[in-house]
């Protein structure tokens, strides 16, 4: 991994993939969001994803998020369909990388691939509440085979991420030991905990003995939650420590639109408090990514 290390430097992650397919007019409405377009439209991923990184992204992270084998085989698509998805959500972040990894003067550009959690397959929002009903072994059972998959298909890393609980993080932590695929454990929190209500300190502190980890954070939460993640991981950790909230803006489900104020957050301020990896999650679009590479790069050079 020389060279290819997110514990060295500071780097910037890509944004909502969802949002700037959305706002390129793809419709993701349906159970598969974004894995859709994977099975009928790759050439918008590709273009996605060459998207982010020619406003500045360092990182893709791949568009499995929502890809899980018992949610697919309940709408038709086989294992081996399943599996094949999979593979080319990273070969598809790996082919825009390669595009542009000579023109970059800052080094490498990564592939992430995304490990989200159970909840998301089941194209609810459940992953947000704190709960999935499964306890730790079927957890374990149940991301086994996707992470297999994705880490086989040759990402740079394992983006495990939007993770709600203790008991899936410990599952996922479980899988990735010992396994040699370089990984990030992300979790998305509400009011300073995890989604589930449980201390997020003792979420960071999972990875803190597992030498695969190389960072761990926070993501798809408010900005306002960055600040208190990054001060509980430095507590608990010395690992990199990864941050990529939402806009600020909160989803009205009764009039169906977004309200509040949008902005990228206050990466100095992250950026000072010890995060290194800094990008965006949902609302977070090409243009925000450039912002935000500007502000890595003069805190970079500084």
């Amino acid at each position: 991994m020389d060279g290819m290390d997110v514990r060295r430097g500071v780097w910037t992650l890509d944004g909502g993939l969802g949002t700037l397919l959305e706002a390129r007019g793809h419709d993701l409405s349906d159970a598969l969001w974004s894995a859709r377009l994977l099975l009928e439209k790759p050439q918008s991923i590709l273009d996605a994803h060459r998207e982010f990184f020619a406003a500045g992204a360092q990182i893709a992270i791949t568009a499995s998020y929502q890809v899980g084998f018992e949610a697919f085989e309940q709408i038709g698509i086989s294992v081996q369909e399943t599996e094949r998805l999979l593979r080319s959500s990273v070969e598809l972040a790996r082919a825009a990388r390669d595009t542009r990894s000579e023109s970059d003067p800052d080094g490498p550009l990564l592939v992430a691939a995304s490990v989200g959690p159970y909840g998301a397959t089941l194209g609810d929002g459940s992953e947000y509440q704190g709960a999935s009903g499964l306890s730790r072994t079927e957890l374990r059972q149940w991301h086994e085979r996707r992470l297999a998959v994705l880490a086989d298909a040759g990402p740079d890393l394992l983006a495990l991420e939007t993770i709600p609980t203790l008991d899936e993080a410990t599952a996922l932590a479980d899988l990735v030991r010992g396994s040699g695929v370089p990984a990030w454990l992300s979790f998305t929190v509400e009011d300073g905990r995890l989604r589930s209500g449980e201390p997020m300190a003792e979420g960071f502190r999972l990875v803190e003995r597992i030498d695969e980890f190389q960072a761990v954070g926070v993501n798809c939460s408010h900005p306002d939650e960055v600040l208190p993640a990054i001060a509980a991981a430095r507590s608990v950790t010395d690992k990199a420590v990864v941050v990529y909230p939402n806009s600020g803006e909160r989803w009205d489900a009764d009039a169906r639109c977004w309200r509040g104020a949008a902005g990228v957050g206050e990466v100095e301020a992250w950026l000072e408090a010890g995060a290194t990896i800094v990008g965006g999650c949902c609302r977070i679009m090409p243009t925000d990514i450039a912002d935000i590479r500007a502000r890595v790069g003069r805190d970079a050079r500084s």
